[in-house]
């Protein structure tokens, strides 16, 4: 079994912090420069699961380097350069105190407080009469509030502009860029016979320019369905065919594990980690149309650690 990236604690040149999340390790270099290192913990139920999964960090960073590059013309984005194939490096931004949730289609959240009685979602409206999975008239814009702690928060334009959170000239720039980028998502996911059914963008600012930042279109932010039978699924009212990691969370469920009090994250063998391996592999390949190819993780720290110096050389 290849070595999974489950820990990093670099010190580079220039560090002056670093923040781990549950998936990415996050290094400031000078305050300039951040060093996002992709690991392979995987997370469900807002708790990390105890083994990594091999690959799933170069899967996630490849993916959205490959979409940042590929709408860099619609705004400018954080990336610099990528060094390893687990590392982005990138522009220290302001992050806005906002993410920007676009659906295109009405599933997951927006259809359970839509089953729920609700019509309208972060002041947005939906139509009545609309069923699971289907298809909005025009894609909407539902943002949340980021949450220091716990879940983030639905939160309507007007609201966000009233509480100062972003002024009213920027955020309508953040809607507008939202609203292209989905564009572009939707276009290409089109032809790998994929629907992007809705994702999430951060946006950050530095010396006055609004950057896109951390990841984008990965099947960790997004959602994809399968575009062939989907009709034919909504009219018969059946599940549509996923592209994301709602197959770890079913894992979990079946096995008794929702993240509630009490329950334990059930024995991951190695079997059921290597099938996970492969998905996310699959993953890859179905979104980009790339072969994905496997990098050396026998000494998976020393890599990443000898490629982000070498890149810093000179810089710091």
């Amino acid at each position: 079994m290849s070595n999974a990236l489950t820990k990093t604690d670099f010190i580079f040149p220039g560090q002056k912090s670093v923040y781990h999340g549950k998936v990415r390790d996050v290094y400031n270099i000078n305050n300039d420069f951040l060093v996002m290192v992709v690991s392979d913990r995987i997370s469900a139920f807002d708790v990390v699961l105890p083994k990594g999964i091999p690959y799933k960090g170069q899967v996630l960073n490849q993916i959205a380097e490959k979409f940042l590059d590929a709408t860099s013309d619609i705004v400018p984005n954080w990336k610099i350069a990528s060094p390893d194939p687990n590392v982005t490096v990138g522009h220290m931004c302001e992050p806005y105190k906002v993410e920007m949730v676009i659906r295109g289609y009405l599933t997951g959240h927006a259809w359970r407080e839509y089953r729920d009685g609700k019509r309208s979602l972060c002041g947005v409206p939906m139509s009545e009469g609309m069923v699971e999975n289907q298809k909005f008239e025009k894609p909407i814009l539902t943002p949340t509030t980021k949450a220091e702690e716990g879940h983030d928060e639905d939160i309507s334009r007007e609201e966000i502009i009233a509480q100062g959170l972003v002024d009213k000239a920027e955020y309508e720039m953040l809607e507008d860029y939202t609203r292209k980028l989905f564009q572009r998502g939707t276009e290409i996911a089109a032809e790998m016979g994929l629907i992007l059914v809705d994702t999430k963008y951060e946006f950050g600012k530095k010396d006055g320019q609004i950057y896109l930042i951390d990841e984008i279109h990965t099947p960790d932010s997004s959602r994809y369905f399968y575009a062939e039978g989907y009709e034919q699924r909504l009219a018969a009212g059946e599940k549509q065919k996923q592209l994301s990691k709602e197959f770890v969370r079913q894992w979990l469920i079946e096995n008794g594990f929702q993240g509630k009090e009490g329950q334990s994250v059930p024995e991951m063998s190695e079997e059921f980690v290597a099938s996970v391996s492969e998905r996310y592999i699959e993953l890859f390949e179905n979104i980009t149309g790339d072969k994905f190819q496997k990098s050396d993780t026998t000494k998976i720290n020393e890599r990443i650690e000898a490629a982000v110096n070498e890149f810093l050389k000179g810089k710091v």
